[in-house]
């Protein structure tokens, strides 16, 4: 029971400084002239991806235990769709409203090609090294700088949320988006070795440890800062950082191959970690006529098919 009252009040310190850190990305949306999809897809969800990056690289690592890793990706992965898709459901009247930028369905597309990519490495079609990394990790790589790219250079519509007074510079604001990511990396690590001790004292196998476990928990700053950011209204900087952070988190698995000496890091040998990958591929391929359609209809049904690919991988034996 310790060791789930460790998880628990660790996992209400990261919300709590995730939803400070969406408080400080709203405020520099209204403040500079960044486009609010590089806030959300780039600048955000990098932050709210740390968590995801400082575990996997521990659980590669620290602890080997490269299954743990992947499961974490990819069961992040889906929660953050499936939160996505709950959260535009919900507010489904000022959602189908919302103007989702260009550069938003742009990474949706590139984060399907990954998930495609890591599909043909699962079937052993891109399952070969060069210069002891992973091809599928090249291609990863490549994807995401795409990624970037391409939200570096949209010029989308800034938030037509209501406007605040803000008491604070761009320099202190930015400060203090920096103090907190700190604080976000620092609690990562620790929620890395807490789920491990879950995993030994409740005899849970590490595929299935890290997709509920450690993906559920570093999850939950892209599941915090994108509920403040749908209360705000921001619904574009909301999709841009969980699309974003599910872009990096991709990045998160090349990073943790490159540092992978002993074991694969693409390890399928746990059936939840396949599952996982299935499920987040049609989770993601669900999301994109959602983001692109204003039929209130086609919306709903298409979030529902994201929330229905989570609560599916959850029930599958």
């Amino acid at each position: 029971m310790l060791l789930l009252f460790e998880y628990v009040v660790v996992a209400a310190l990261v919300v709590y400084l995730s939803i400070k850190a969406s408080e400080y990305i709203d405020m520099l949306d209204k403040t500079t002239d960044l486009s609010g999809a590089f806030l959300g897809g780039v600048l955000l969800s990098a932050v709210t991806s740390l968590p995801e990056l400082f575990t996997s690289i521990s659980a590669t690592v620290l602890l080997n235990k490269p299954s743990l890793c992947i499961g974490n990706i990819l069961g992040s992965n889906l929660f953050n769709v499936a939160i996505l898709a709950l959260l535009g459901i919900v507010a489904i009247r000022g959602f189908r409203r919302a103007a989702v930028a260009k550069g938003n369905i742009a990474v949706t597309c590139f984060v399907l090609l990954i998930y495609g990519t890591l599909i043909l490495n699962w079937f052993n079609i891109l399952d070969f090294e060069i210069a002891t990394l992973n091809v599928a990790t090249f291609v990863i790589v490549i994807l995401y700088l795409f990624g970037v790219r391409y939200l570096a250079g949209d010029n989308g519509e800034k938030c037509d949320c209501e406007d605040k007074t803000i008491g604070l510079t761009t320099k202190r604001i930015a400060a203090r988006f920096a103090a907190v990511s700190v604080g976000i990396i620092s609690l990562s690590i620790m929620m890395t070795y807490i789920t491990d001790d879950i995993a030994v004292e409740y005899n849970i196998g590490m595929g299935l440890a890290g997709a509920i476990f450690l993906g559920v928990a570093t999850s939950l700053p892209e599941v915090s800062s994108t509920i403040a950011l749908f209360r705000m209204k921001n619904y574009n900087v909301a999709v841009g950082n969980i699309i974003g952070s599910n872009l990096f988190n991709f990045v998160v698995l090349c990073i943790a191959d490159l540092l992978c000496f002993r074991g694969n890091v693409y390890d399928y040998s746990d059936p939840k970690v396949e599952n996982l990958l299935v499920f987040g591929c049609v989770a993601t391929l669900a999301m994109l006529p959602a983001l692109r359609s204003k039929n209130c209809a086609v919306k709903v049904v298409c979030l529902a098919a994201a929330v229905a690919c989570y609560a599916a991988f959850l029930l599958l034996d």
